[in-house]
């Protein structure tokens, strides 16, 4: 990752509540190809969750602790904050000297820009304002959030617009949270009602909204230099699992998470025909 930084644009995406079984019988039914097509080996990798809900996860998350592969470890990490006897930190990890890697990546020349979606990220208090005050940029507003049924494709457009914004030679880190998995989701599914409420099944409609419009959030991302992108889910969520809903609670259903990392190839450029 320390050859990584500098040279490349990056993107996170955090698929907010995304279980990591849905994700998988979703992407093995051939139910989110956008999505697949990019994912190592056409699947999703297990990993657990570094915290049980959307604000312990991502500041953790911020402070380069991403999902752990769920096998035994240590697992060498990508990002890592400088400090005495981590067993984490490996040759090839970017290593910052900053509180968070965000900052880090800033004291690296990049530009941090923030697109919220959950309550966490709107910047309407003082506790929605702590994540996204990390970056140089944030953007949220109601047409990102949990109750929008159109919540992704709005946040697409806004990233979009914010990459045509750059200066071409500006490095770019695009920090995207995706509400639309999160409760209210049922309006994702044709034929549910609000009245039957969200479910396992919303969930999973919800996913194949978003792969629907994450093609163009790549394509942004990665339309000026090469990209790293890293797509992950920060906790799952219970529905009716072991008598349990919702989340921030300790059950599989919400500690084990879906996570994948890759490159995004920027779009050929075709050559002048002086030089064909």
């Amino acid at each position: 990752m320390s050859e990584v930084v500098g040279s490349h644009d990056l993107l996170l995406v955090t698929l907010d509540t995304l279980r990591h079984d849905v994700a998988v019988e979703l992407a093995a039914a051939g139910r989110i190809p956008h999505l697949a097509r990019h994912l190592p080996g056409g699947g999703w990798e297990e990993r657990h969750a570094p915290g049980s809900f959307t604000y312990a996860s991502h500041q953790a998350m911020f402070a380069g602790f991403l999902p752990t592969p769920a096998s035994p470890g240590p697992h060498p990490r990508l990002f890592a904050a400088r400090f005495a006897g981590s067993e984490t930190t490996a040759d090839g990890t970017f290593v910052f000297d900053t509180p968070d890697l965000v900052s880090g990546l800033a004291a690296e020349g990049y530009r941090t820009v923030c697109i919220g979606g959950v309550g966490f990220f709107n910047r309407q208090g003082p506790l929605g304002s702590v994540l996204p005050g990390m970056f140089q940029e944030s953007h949220w507003e109601p047409g990102f959030g949990v109750a929008s049924p159109t919540s992704f494709e709005e946040q697409v457009a806004r990233a979009e617009k914010v990459v045509a914004a750059l200066p071409r030679e500006q490095r770019l880190f695009l920090f995207v949270n995706v509400s639309a998995l999160h409760q209210p989701n049922w309006f994702h599914l044709p034929g549910a009602t609000r009245e039957a409420g969200d479910s396992r099944a919303t969930h999973a409609a919800a996913l194949e909204y978003v792969d629907r419009h994450i093609g163009r959030l790549f394509a942004a991302a990665s339309s000026r230099r090469r990209c790293f992108a890293i797509v992950c889910s920060d906790h799952g969520t219970a529905y009716g699992d072991d008598g349990y809903t919702g989340h921030r609670l300790g059950h599989p259903a919400v500690w084990t998470v879906p996570y994948a990392h890759f490159f995004l190839e920027p779009p050929v450029t075709p050559e002048p025909e002086a030089a064909r």
